[in-house]
């Protein structure tokens, strides 16, 4: 019996693969397709207009977006639901592609089934990359009841980087403000994240 292993894929070459529609992450050397529901998607644009609306507003030196793709490692690649990038990193190289290989100031993964990625692999490599502030947005309460509580209850998780480089966070439910870092005068809650 012969058994046939799949090569591994470096960054660089998930890159060149990288297919034209669709989002995908490089998850241990294999490309994965990151399919939404609408609902998600609803969740996800809500959140970035909320963010793209304060930069405006603020004139910040952030772009936000949901395109770019993040070397986390040398075999992991990840693409945040929302990310909010300095402009003068994002804009430093204008004919690359959405792919960056330094900390971005923040990341937003919004739950699906695959809850685990975004509560313990992703906050993981975020932290060790050095992402500023990670927000996971548990709308649908899918999490284990260790991160929600019982009952379990939609939240969005604000994760900031100390100075020892690790992460405390900070859980905001119903109609708490969520209180960001990077956004120190948003005035978003769990409630209205629900309503979209």
């Amino acid at each position: 019996m012969t058994t046939s292993t799949k090569q591994k894929l470096t960054f660089d070459q998930f890159l060149d693969q990288y297919p034209e529609d669709g989002r995908y992450e490089l998850v241990d050397g294999e490309m994965v397709e990151m399919r939404a529901t609408r609902q998600h998607d609803d969740v996800d644009f809500f959140i970035l207009f909320a963010f793209n609306d304060e930069i405006r507003r603020l004139r910040l030196d952030y772009v936000v977006n949901n395109i770019a793709v993040i070397q986390t490692t040398e075999n992991r690649g990840r693409n945040p639901d929302v990310s909010v990038i300095s402009k003068t990193m994002w804009r430093s190289e204008r004919s690359a592609y959405g792919a960056l290989d330094q900390p971005i100031q923040l990341a937003v993964e919004v739950v699906s089934t695959n809850w685990e990625d975004d509560y313990i692999d992703k906050l993981d490599e975020y932290q060790r990359l050095g992402i500023t502030e990670y927000w996971i947005v548990d709308y649908l309460a899918i999490g284990s009841r260790t991160y929600l509580g019982n009952p379990k209850t939609p939240t969005v998780f604000v994760y900031l980087l100390d100075d020892a480089g690790v992460y405390q966070f900070t859980a905001f439910k119903e109609d708490d403000r969520i209180l960001s870092r990077t956004f120190p005068e948003l005035t978003l809650t769990m409630n209205q994240i629900l309503d979209v």
